[in-house]
């Protein structure tokens, strides 16, 4: 394929893709109203908790950033995450597998090397801190049931790969890779490979030998998920099988590795509220460059003719909540980072001085485009990067 028909193969791909997108627009507008509720409003309730409410409570935002995450004094035993961690082992026994994961509060989704066990963050304890969260990272990860238990499926794989030490098997290195391999800061996907699963956003298997098999565990795991049908003639059908065999074989085994240990449990962070999301900010504030000026001046304008019409800053502050949740439903990228683009978008729209010359609601169909557009030529040309 020469160099034009490439050119011309992706641009048609992308267009397939977007037309699809705009199809789907008041799908995802449903989603936004509907699945969007996370613990917030929804799946956690005060009535979950029988003893007395924190005084933190009835905290503003800004007073409950300076407190230690120490002294949040948050547990397991609300129904949302009490359900979660239940129907996990759940689908572990109906695998004939013994194995069950130990499970704490800490800052974030992580199992530790050599623990059999699952971290899960503080703010799914609390329907106030989910509120924090999401006002800080603009998401609530793990949020809702559905997406709380993807997450633990995956972190029950490293788990039980550390509780079976699977790790030192040689056809597991053969199958995924060695777990030896270095995890990047940051990885780049490629969207459209069929070598590997996809089950959480972001293709996250293509991260590293260790998330791979994890990722490839948690859709063997997840009940009535037709693996076989859905992965039929995919290069990654092998890895699923090879999984199949391994657990089949583990049935009924005791695990090795029996430890409770707790990595970072809540109590032991001594670090406020405040610093926790500085850091995580910065991290998934991932920089991109500033190469969308001439799409912004075809959307907008700095006509004398349209001085008057309100200004596009203005305009994309007004729709960037919406535009945010639709580019990030479709593509898989963390709100936080496409609100990044979006905020320099916006500086670059007020420094040149662009202003509004159509309607808005042609405007606002414009520029979703035009964000999808952008997002997606990242994410297909490898230059894309996701932090871990």
């Amino acid at each position: 394929m020469g160099d034009s028909q490439r050119k011309g193969f992706l641009i048609g791909a992308m267009l397939r893709d977007v037309l699809y997108f705009l199809q789907h627009l008041l799908q995802v507008d449903c989603v936004e109203q509907g699945v969007n509720a996370t613990i917030t409003e929804h799946e956690v309730t005060a009535s979950d908790h029988q003893a007395p409410e924190p005084d933190w409570v009835s905290w503003s935002n800004e007073q409950l950033l300076t407190l230690p995450m120490s002294q949040l004094g948050v547990t397991l035993e609300g129904a949302f995450l009490s359900a979660q961690i239940q129907q996990l082992y759940a689908e572990l026994a109906a695998r004939q597998l013994l194995f069950r994961p130990h499970v704490w509060l800490s800052n974030e989704w992580f199992t530790p090397d050599g623990v059999p066990g699952i971290a899960v963050p503080f703010y799914l304890a609390h329907p106030r801190l989910a509120k924090l969260e999401l006002d800080q990272m603009l998401e609530v990860e793990g949020g809702t049931p559905d997406w709380c238990m993807r997450i633990l499926r995956h972190e029950a794989g490293h788990a039980l790969e550390n509780a079976y030490r699977l790790r030192r098997l040689r056809r597991r290195q053969q199958v995924f890779g060695r777990s030896s391999e270095p995890y990047p800061k940051y990885y780049r996907p490629r969207p459209y490979s069929r070598s590997f699963v996809r089950h959480l956003d972001v293709w996250y298997a293509q991260s590293h030998p260790d998330e791979d098999f994890a990722e490839t565990f948690a859709v063997w795991l997840t009940p009535d998920s037709t693996w076989a049908d859905r992965y039929k003639g995919w290069p990654v059908l092998k890895k699923l099988q090879y999984v199949e065999g391994l657990m089949q074989g583990l049935a009924a085994v005791p695990p090795k590795v029996v430890t409770r240990e707790e990595i970072d449990p809540l109590p032991d962070l001594q670090k406020t509220l405040r610093e926790h999301y500085a850091r995580k900010r910065a991290h998934y504030g991932i920089e991109r460059p500033s190469f969308y000026d001439p799409d912004l001046k075809r959307l907008f304008s700095d006509a004398p003719a349209h001085a008057a019409h309100l200004s596009a800053a203005t305009f994309l502050n007004r729709f960037r909540k919406e535009v945010r949740r639709k580019v990030a439903a479709w593509t898989g990228e963390y709100q936080y980072t496409i609100d990044q683009v979006l905020e320099d978008m916006i500086q670059r729209c007020r420094q040149l001085h662009l202003r509004l010359p159509l309607a808005e609601e042609q405007a606002k169909l414009d520029f979703t485009i035009l964000l999808t557009v952008h997002t997606m030529t990242y994410l297909r040309s490898g230059r894309h990067q996701v932090a871990l």
